[in-house]
């Protein structure tokens, strides 16, 4: 089987590869139509992610168009993610846009923190490695079940030049890599962080977040931007890069990472809302809290709200 499904996903690859980028979006526009078609539990997944964060503010008819668009922009996006890991950075270029990007750069031996998120062709972030001034591009990435698949990806990230890291297993070579500063951290901060995340909201409804941008951006005093991949046209992107959010008190005091990471998500929010159909619908996003959550936050079992904001 893994040599079956490792020998389809290299000719996708091949073939995307070997045709024109705009062919190539097209390709996946049509792939992602298929799916809302065809895959019933992403559908209903996306549909009901929408309706949490829409239910109050759009009619059905408006959520399931923009499932639909969600769909056909899915496809476009990984196509041409395959696509654009073969094109050369002088290929690339007229197809990016960016806003607010060197301003982001940290001072030399500095880090800069990015908390991104799942929007439009997210991969591509890792093409700013071309822009970088000499700093190094790092992220880290949770492997795939499939080693076959896994080991593919990798193949096609590596072409970026952007240092990758297992999250389960490189911590120790993450932290050597981020002590020589010069560095762009890159982390995916928009899906549910587990049993041990940080439960504070997201569209006005309580989730499990992820305290790893905080976390970095106190502990390396670094910077602390929030990222965003907008699709502007048929495979066109924009990456959009917030002000810094402040990691700091005006009296020099830490803020707390609840605090922080409640900012990122408010910031994560208006981009959805730029343009809803471009963010990950197809994850559950909002998910019951665990016991660790409940007794950290002094949740109420039955409503995963706070105790004292009732």
């Amino acid at each position: 089987m893994g040599f079956i499904l490792g020998s389809f996903a290299r000719f996708l690859i091949w073939f995307l590869q070997s045709i024109p980028l705009l062919l190539a979006a097209r390709v996946g526009r049509f792939a992602g139509w298929l799916a809302w078609l065809l895959d019933r539990r992403h559908r209903a997944a996306a549909l009901d992610n929408l309706r949490l964060a829409f239910g109050s503010e759009l009619n059905e008819s408006s959520i399931q168009s923009i499932g639909s668009e969600h769909f056909k922009r899915l496809g476009e996006s990984y196509a041409s993610a395959i696509k654009t890991a073969s094109m050369s950075d002088a290929e690339l270029r007229p197809h990016l846009e960016f806003i607010n990007y060197p301003e982001t750069l940290p001072p030399s031996k500095g880090i800069s923190v990015y908390a991104v998120g799942h929007f439009g062709n997210f991969e591509i972030i890792a093409r700013m490695q071309a822009w970088a001034e000499n700093r190094r591009l790092v992220t880290t990435y949770r492997a795939l079940r499939s080693q076959v698949l896994d080991g593919l990806l990798q193949e096609l990230r590596r072409k970026s030049g952007i240092l990758y890291f297992e999250r389960t297993r490189d911590a120790a070579s993450l932290r050597s890599t981020l002590h020589r500063g010069d560095i762009l951290f890159g982390i995916l901060s928009d899906q549910h962080a587990g049993k041990r995340g940080l439960w504070i909201p997201f569209f006005g409804r309580h989730c499990s977040t992820t305290a790893a941008p905080a976390i970095y951006a106190l502990r390396f005093r670094a910077k602390l931007f929030v990222g965003t991949c907008y699709r502007t046209r048929l495979a066109h992107w924009r990456l959009e890069f917030s002000e810094p959010i402040a990691t700091h008190r005006p009296d020099g005091r830490a803020r707390s990472a609840e605090e922080i990471m409640t900012e990122v998500n408010q910031r994560l929010e208006q981009s959805v809302r730029k343009d809803p159909a471009n963010w990950f619908w197809v994850h559950r996003r909002w998910k019951a809290p665990s016991t660790f959550q409940l007794q950290s936050a002094e949740l109420d079992p039955a409503s995963g709200k706070n105790h004292q904001a009732k």
